[in-house]
């Protein structure tokens, strides 16, 4: 699929990546002292998530969580402005409007010892875990390594679907 990636008509090709509604049926949720907003059944899962691991001694903490189109578009073109060039945004950043975040649905997890939003974290106890276990709250790893949308592999990135 070619999607526009600029005002300057540039494209670059990706995988076939569903588009995603932004959600507004969103609740606030404090993790760490930081406010995020979730789906209300997204939400509920991650609190219990966060509970059965903590249980076993896995400190889980939200990164990011729901994300506007907007935002998207601002985090895109701020990259530009860095001179980045889109070939390699688009490997971690999907075009707005395609970003599982605008659906309220998605999280980003860090644990401690672990720089946040860096493959490292597929070493951690935490990424071992979420592996075996977040299914069982309906959370899925979105982007592994070699994934079939060609999205750089990110460990920490999660997707409620139940």
């Amino acid at each position: 699929m070619l999607l526009p990636v600029s005002n300057r008509s540039a494209e670059i090709e990706l995988k076939p990546l569903p588009r995603i509604q932004e959600e507004h049926n969103l609740v606030l949720i404090i993790d760490e002292g930081k406010e995020f907003l979730l789906h209300p059944d997204a939400a509920e899962a991650w609190k219990q998530l966060k509970e059965s691991a903590e249980k076993e001694g896995i400190h889980l903490a939200l990164v990011s969580a729901f994300r506007s189109i907007k935002r998207q578009s601002e985090i895109i073109e701020n990259k530009r402005r860095k001179g980045i060039p889109e070939s390699e945004i688009f490997k971690t950043n999907v075009p707005a409007g395609f970003s599982e975040h605008h659906s309220g649905r998605a999280i980003d997890v860090s644990t401690e010892g672990y720089a946040p939003l860096e493959e490292e974290f597929e070493q951690s106890p935490a990424f071992r875990w979420l592996q075996k276990h977040s299914e069982e709250f309906g959370f899925s790893l979105s982007y592994p390594r070699d994934n079939s949308y060609g999205i750089a592999n990110e460990p920490w990135h999660w997707f409620y679907k139940a």
